[in-house]
């Protein structure tokens, strides 16, 4: 007896690679906020905390920490940990229901944004979270009830949003990689 398993198309699970370009201007910037945090503080104190020396060492070795060490090590183990939780992600579905599409994401539940996946069956959208969450559970959005798909920035400022709009006027907030690919799939199914 032989198990047939249907393919199923994954979006979004390729790791985002920061350029060194945009790691050394990260660098530079959080280096120069936290030097100018740390005189900050110490122009406001009544004695002298920090030496110029102090104040110009302890930036740099934040920036660089923080602006190449820090993605340096969330490229190397974040992926692997988040491909392993993604792995055991598995949606409650309805007797004949099927995935076709999943990848990672985040759903805002107030100011709250869970992660988990995001998974197109046969008959609905389904956001399961996963354990790491404070807010937990399956999200399932009825194509049918779909009234509008917007693409927005997260933060104002990176390209990785769709906003879910339903008849009833509720609004659902997505973060995913490869935001088109996902748009395109997700109108596919409401027409």
């Amino acid at each position: 007896c032989t198990a047939f398993k249907k393919n199923i198309m994954k979006i979004g699970n390729k790791m985002i690679k920061i350029s060194w370009k945009y790691r050394i201007i990260f660098a530079i910037g959080t280096a120069i906020l936290y030097t100018f945090l740390l005189w900050t503080f110490d122009y406001f104190s009544d004695e002298k905390l920090y030496s110029i020396n102090s104040l110009i060492f302890q930036g740099l070795f934040f920036g660089i920490f923080f602006g190449i060490g820090f993605p340096y090590v969330s490229e190397k183990f974040a992926g692997k940990f988040s491909k392993k939780m993604g792995m055991k992600i598995k949606p409650e579905l309805e007797l004949n229901e099927e995935i076709e599409i999943e990848g990672p994401a985040n759903l805002f539940r107030g100011i709250e944004g869970v992660g988990g996946k995001i998974f197109l069956t046969n008959k609905k959208l389904i956001f399961k979270s996963h354990k790491i969450n404070v807010q937990k559970g399956q999200t399932n959005i009825e194509y049918s009830t779909i009234r509008e798909i917007v693409k927005r920035k997260t933060a104002k400022l990176i390209d990785n949003g769709i906003r879910i709009i339903t008849d009833n006027g509720k609004e659902y907030d997505f973060v995913v990689n490869e935001r088109d690919l996902w748009f395109e799939k997700i109108n596919e199914r409401t027409k």
